[in-house]
């Protein structure tokens, strides 16, 4: 059990029978009346993010998150297909559990498969890949004063926003976070 005095930022909690993880608190001590502890915390599964004020002694249960590393395997049309490479277990999940967090993974890559109670609710790709630009339009040299960028579109099916000098068959670097093009390789 946690109580609401002990809070820090990342820690994952039950509140309400939501699994919900502290993204901003403030122990509030007015002149007058009890202390509270203001809290911001996000719910893991909706995403959705709730403010509320706590009294110091209310205590929550810890939530327990599995991380655990699989390879993605591959896409039937129905499931997208992932792998323990301890165990060699094999687990299907739906296009609406997989949401767009697959957009920049390639098959045979790892990521960590996130989940509360056998419930899977978040893949987590590796935080950087390198993915070959499948389709670009060229880019002229002198139209544009600084700064210019154009859309490619990479082997995953992906849209990333790269410089005018970025040409088809250029392996780039991409942040998966933001989606956003980092260098050439």
């Amino acid at each position: 059990m946690i109580s609401a005095g002990d809070f820090k930022n990342g820690i994952t909690l039950e509140i309400d029978g939501n699994v919900c993880q502290i993204v901003e608190f403030q122990h509030v001590k007015p002149g007058k009346g009890a202390a509270f502890v203001r809290t911001k915390y996000k719910n893991i599964i909706t995403g959705s993010v709730l403010e509320k004020s706590f009294r110091p002694t209310e205590k929550f249960p810890a939530a327990r998150i599995d991380r655990v590393d699989m390879s993605y395997l591959y896409n039937d049309g129905e499931f997208y297909n992932f792998m323990n490479n301890e165990t060699f277990d094999q687990v299907a999940l739906t296009k609406d559990q997989v949401g767009d967090s697959l957009k920049f993974v390639k098959e045979n890559e790892i990521v960590k498969i996130c989940s509360h109670n056998g419930n899977v609710f978040a893949i987590e790709p590796p935080l950087f890949v390198e993915l070959e630009v499948t389709e670009t339009e060229p880019g002229f040299a002198g139209n544009t004063a600084q700064g210019a960028t154009k859309p490619a579109i990479v082997e995953t099916g992906a849209q990333v926003m790269v410089p005018l000098f970025v040409n088809q068959g250029d392996k780039l670097k991409i942040d998966t976070r933001t989606g956003e093009y980092l260098s050439r390789v």
